[in-house]
């Protein structure tokens, strides 16, 4: 027999509940939803309007603000999570990921990454310290420790017909507005000025620029 609403508030305030009392700290119950299978660490701080599902797992002293929905994520230590969706991804500690921003599935944050706003992230893999600040899509790309993305970067990744990988080395500097025509490697410590469509590879420690005269 189905439940009823006030058995289904019941039940969801149960498990608020025994999270609290593990150390989860809730803003105000409203709008939170957690099912029963994620586990949450103490001192993480959770606002209005969360949904948590599946395998989902938060660390100690996360923060998760309003309109975020987590699915069947691993989150580390220390993170925060602004008003994003995340499923099926993997996102390192102290690692800052939106306000609206996106992580679809097989996503890896390594540690101390920024996510910024209107970001989104597919089947790719962020090394540590990295920051994509914002408007910048990243799919199917393995992208180094250390790396600046501008604004309107994109991984372009898809032919029509197949789907292929960026490679981009540690300590590379992307410029706003830049396409990486996949698949492409950039090296290490390399640059890559505003504006430029990416199509051959950039060798370690190289100045790339691929404009119109203007």
């Amino acid at each position: 027999m189905a439940q009823s609403l006030q058995e289904m508030e019941n039940a969801r305030l149960a498990v608020l509940e025994r999270h609290r009392l593990n150390g989860v700290i809730f803003e105000c119950a409203d709008g939170i939803v957690i099912e029963e299978t994620v586990k949450i660490g103490k001192g993480t701080r959770i606002s209005p309007n969360v949904t948590l599902r599946g395998e989902t797992e938060i660390g100690e002293n996360c923060t998760l603000t309003g309109g975020t929905v987590i699915v069947d994520c691993i989150v580390g230590d220390g993170s925060t999570v602004n008003a994003s969706q995340c499923t099926q991804s993997r996102i390192g500690k102290e690692v800052s990921v939106g306000p609206f921003s996106h992580l679809r599935p097989g996503s890896v944050l390594e540690d101390h990454v920024h996510v910024g706003d209107f970001v989104e992230v597919k089947n790719s893999t962020i090394g540590v310290g990295t920051s994509v600040a914002h408007l910048t899509y990243i799919g199917d790309s393995d992208v180094g420790r250390n790396v600046n993305f501008g604004c309107g970067c994109v991984t372009v990744n898809y032919d029509g017909a197949r789907k292929y990988r960026c490679k981009i080395g540690d300590n590379a500097f992307i410029g706003c507005n830049v396409n990486l025509i996949a698949p492409v490697e950039v090296g290490d410590n390399t640059f890559i000025a505003a504006g430029s469509t990416i199509t051959d590879e950039v060798p370690g420690g190289d100045f790339a620029i691929a404009r119109a005269r203007q």
